[in-house]
């Protein structure tokens, strides 16, 4: 089976951080967060996998190669001008189409459920794509796409409403796309995938592209998009059934002390005190330096803003 993680995005959300690294470069408890959908992928069958890449390349490019699990294949597809989500699946579609159907997940999140069981279903109902939602009370916030008792996808946000939503729940970024579906993508180089590929089927009637809500209970689903999400992922990680990332970590040389990550060979000068900190590896924390609530990357700390559930001790 073949599978695509789109992340050639700038990560704009997340700066400074992805100044000195592209978004699914940037370390989660030590490891980069491109080895999570990696082993993810893996977990589930995929033998294949193609990364699109724009932003400093070179660092996801290097992560990725690091921690890719030894028998998934990788592929890269370079954009020297991006190509937006949709554009970006059209340039990889011959490979895509090899495998029916094939996995499409988004760089910067971390994801746990059962993709087997999607894909099982996804084949049985053949459809054209199946769109993993979660039900999830953050769907204020983030939006949601709406199903009707079939499964059809009916609503994408705000952004296009056929009528006959029934349920709803948070697009975890997550995709299955059979053959056929690749065949009908615009004829263009840049484009959104939902808006200029999936709305206009959806609204000259396909009925095959579906969504399956999942309980959260079964579906992990930790969004990596802003300096807030970044600092909680990195502090309240959510436990994993095909990975135990700071196992990991810890024999790459990450130290998890109390609250605070603190990166392969980073050095912590006499009496710094953090709390709530991430240290990126091989960086240098100056003597008496003092911060909570932030990232030290780049040779500097980037405040990330407090958790208001954030508890726990100084690490001196």
């Amino acid at each position: 089976m073949r599978g695509m993680i789109v992340a050639a995005g700038l990560g704009t959300r997340l700066r400074p951080l992805t100044r000195y690294r592209a978004k699914p470069a940037v370390p989660v408890r030590g490891l980069p967060l491109i080895a999570y959908s990696l082993a993810f992928l893996a977990r589930a069958g995929v033998d294949e996998v193609v990364i699109n890449v724009h932003h400093l390349p070179e660092s996801l490019i290097a992560a990725a190669e690091r921690w890719c699990p030894s028998h998934l294949k990788l592929h890269f597809s370079h954009e020297p001008e991006l190509l937006h989500t949709g554009g970006a699946i059209r340039r990889v579609a011959g490979f895509l189409r090899e495998s029916d159907p094939c996995v499409v997940l988004g760089g910067d999140m971390i994801l746990d459920f059962d993709l087997g069981a999607v894909i099982r279903r996804h084949q049985e109902g053949r459809h054209a794509a199946t769109l993993v939602l979660r039900d999830d009370p953050r769907a204020p916030r983030f939006g949601t796409i709406a199903v009707d008792g079939r499964g059809r996808v009916r609503r994408i946000a705000r952004r296009l409403d056929l009528g006959g939503g029934e349920r709803a729940g948070i697009y975890t970024w997550a995709n299955l796309f059979s053959r056929h579906a690749l065949e009908r993508l615009p004829d263009r180089d840049v484009f959104n995938h939902l808006d200029d590929w999936l709305g206009p089927l959806l609204s000259g009637g396909a009925d095959d592209i579906r969504g399956v809500i999942l309980p959260s209970t079964d579906c992990v689903w930790e969004p990596v998009g802003t300096l807030s999400e970044y600092l909680r992922v990195n502090l309240q990680p959510p436990d994993l059934s095909y990975l135990d990332p700071d196992a990991l970590a810890r024999e790459d040389g990450t130290r998890i002390e109390g609250n605070c990550v603190i990166g392969r060979g980073a050095a912590i000068g006499t009496g710094a005190r953090l709390r709530r900190v991430v240290v990126w590896d091989g960086e240098m924390i100056p003597d008496s330096f003092e911060a909570e609530d932030g990232v030290y990357a780049g040779g500097g700390f980037h405040p990330c803003g407090a958790d208001p559930d954030a508890k726990g001790e100084a690490l001196e």
